[in-house]
This record gives structure tokens, C-alpha cells and sequence, in this order.
């Protein structure tokens, strides 16, 4: 056998072989995780503070633990979907996650965090014996359920390689991004450039109503023209166009404003601290900010069009978009 059919069947057996998981953060995001890697065959161990969500990750599969340290004893792969850095750390140091593990454990975090927090617990992780990556996700709830999300990871790269299985059955695309926090990195520019531009196309479809344009008509150009992106053809922010965006459920999320402006704070964090002139970025994170507090946080992100309608003096529905 040859080198490379020797690599290759190496990948193949690491690829089928069943993991023991820990999985802290069954959510929305987490739960559907959880349950995809436990469907794939892997004996997935699971803990949320929510007894509902505890509750529904068993019903797809994933062993309930009565502790985060419970459910790491016997992990080969830790796996945290959590709100926040300081939640992150907190469990890592004083929950006693890192103590807990088995030495040479797997730390993978999926959680969307502060890059200067990704690296102090890679820090953590390395300095208790382990072996560390940051690797948010881009997908959403649908992508999640649907095993479709995409990975951006930082860290080494035996350690990309080693959690590269796990995350195929996640999702459809793992991006190795750099070294330790570049995924949390590129995560929170990627929804700099989303943010920004579903806050652009919204205004367009404010202005084209005001001039008389439907929906429809302003639609059937952008998205051949070059004002085509994401935020327009796969998550159009008002109803008709697009029917399987969230407009057309009433904003149910999707991707919530909540987490949004969350995202956006981060990365208007890191471009002041970087001295990076992102005015747009940082008027961005303002405008969900204000959105999230004033009654959209659990809408859908691209329901910022109805505020941008009610600023305007707009009709809220707008234009008939037939």
C-alpha cells in the first residue's frame, strides 16, 4: 500500500471510528448538534442548565448527564455551545471541565466569543494537558437540524484534522482559518458583512416602496444585478419574493436580532480595539442593538426592515409585493 492510500485509510478509520462526546449546550444550536452526532452512531453525553432542552436532546438520542463535569468523565470529545466568553471560561477553569477530563481531550468550542477570550481558553485548554479548538458556526437553526452549518476554525492543525470527522457530520463545510481564535475571527466578520447588508437591502426596499416600487420588481433586478448577496436572495427581508425566508412566517427566527446584534458587538469590539475605521460595521451593531432592546430580540434578523419602515413615516407593510 502506498503512502497516500496509507494516509488515506487512516483518515477513513479515524473518519468511522465512535466517539465518546460531551456536549455542554443543548439550545436551540446545541440540541440539533447533539442529536445529529448521536444519529451518526457516536455515544454523545449531554448537559444544559434547561431541563426542557435536557429533555428533548434525550428524546433524539443524547445521554442526559446531571453535570457538565459528568458528562466530560469519559469523553474523548468536549463539545460547548454557550452565550458567551465568560460562560466559556467559567465552565473551562471553575466548573471544572478542564479538571475533569481525561488528559489529551478534545476541547472543541462552537460558540461565537470575544477572540481575545477564544485565546485565553486555548491558553487554559493547553495548559491542562488538552488539546484545543475554536470552531463557530455559520447556518443557523436550519442548518443545524439539517446538518448543513459551516465551521471556521482556529487552532492547530492536528487538531483541525482530528476533529474534521465530527464536524462533516455537522455540517456541510469546516474552514481551517489559522491559528488559535482566527475562527471566532473570521465569524464575526462574516456577520459584520450579513449585518451590514441586511440592514442595506432593507433600507433599498424601504426607499424602492416609497418610489413606488413592489417588492417584486425590486427583487427580480437585485438579485441579477449587482446588488445581489445572501441577505437579499436566501433571506429577503420582506414577504413574497423569497418564501422560504423568515418574512414570510411572521420574522420567526432563523437567526434572531438578538444574536445579531451579539455578533455585531463583538466585532465593533474588536474593530475599535484594532483601530480599524468600520463605520459601517459599528452603525450596524448600533441599529440591532436598538432593535434588540425595543422589542425585536427574538424576531428574525431581517425583521429590522420594519424599523427602518417606521423611522421612514412607512407604511409597515409596504407595497404589495406581487
Amino acid at each position: 500500500m502506498s503512502r497516500t492510500e496509507d494516509t488515506e485509510a487512516a483518515e477513513a478509520a479515524e473518519a468511522a471510528e465512535v466517539k465518546n462526546i460531551a456536549f455542554v449546550g443543548l439550545g436551540n444550536m446545541g440540541g440539533p448538534m447533539a442529536a445529529n452526532l448521536a444519529a451518526a452512531g457516536h455515544r454523545v453525553v449531554g448537559h444544559d442548565l434547561s431541563a426542557d432542552a435536557l429533555a428533548a436532546a434525550a428524546e433524539r438520542g443524547v445521554v442526559a448527564a446531571a453535570s457538565a463535569v459528568e458528562a466530560v468523565a469519559d469523553a474523548d470529545v468536549v463539545i460547548t455551545m454557550l452565550p458567551a466568553g465568560r460562560h466559556v471560561l467559567a465552565l473551562y477553569r471553575d466548573g471544572g471541565l478542564l479538571a475533569a477530563a481525561a488528559p489529551g481531550t478534545l476541547f472543541l468550542d462552537c460558540s461565537t466569543i470575544d477572540v481575545a477570550d477564544a485565546r485565553t481558553a486555548h491558553e487554559a485548554v493547553a495548559a491542562a494537558g488538552h488539546r484545543g479548538l475554536d470552531a463557530p458556526v455559520s447556518g443557523g437553526v436550519v442548518g443545524a437540524e439539517a446538518g448543513t452549518l459551516t465551521f471556521m476554525a482556529g487552532g492547530g492543525a492536528a487538531e483541525f484534522a482530528a476533529a474534521e470527522p465530527l464536524l462533516a457530520v455537522l455540517g456541510k463545510r469546516a474552514v481551517h482559518c489559522g491559528a488559535a481564535g482566527a475562527g471566532q475571527a473570521a465569524k464575526i466578520c462574516n456577520n459584520m458583512i450579513l449585518g451590514v447588508s441586511m440592514v442595506a437591502v432593507s433600507e433599498a426596499f424601504v426607499l424602492g416602496e416609497s418610489l413606488g416600487l413592489t417588492a417584486q420588481a425590486l427583487f427580480d433586478v437585485a438579485s441579477t444585478a449587482s446588488g445581489q448577496c445572501w441577505a437579499l436572495t436566501a433571506n429577503c427581508p420582506v414577504p413574497g419574493p423569497v418564501p422560504a425566508s423568515p418574512a414570510n412566517r411572521d420574522y420567526r427566527p432563523g437567526f434572531a436580532a438578538a444574536l445579531m446584534a451579539k455578533d455585531l458587538g463583538l466585532a465593533a469590539g474588536a474593530a475599535r480595539a484594532t483601530g480599524v475605521d468600520a463605520a459601517l460595521g459599528l452603525r450596524a451593531a448600533e441599529l440591532y442593538e436598538e432593535f434588540a432592546a425595543d422589542g425585536g430580540a427574538e424576531r428574525d434578523f431581517s425583521a429590522i426592515v420594519q424599523a427602518i419602515r417606521e423611522r421612514s413615516g412607512a407604511d409597515i407593510t409596504g407595497v404589495d409585493a406581487t
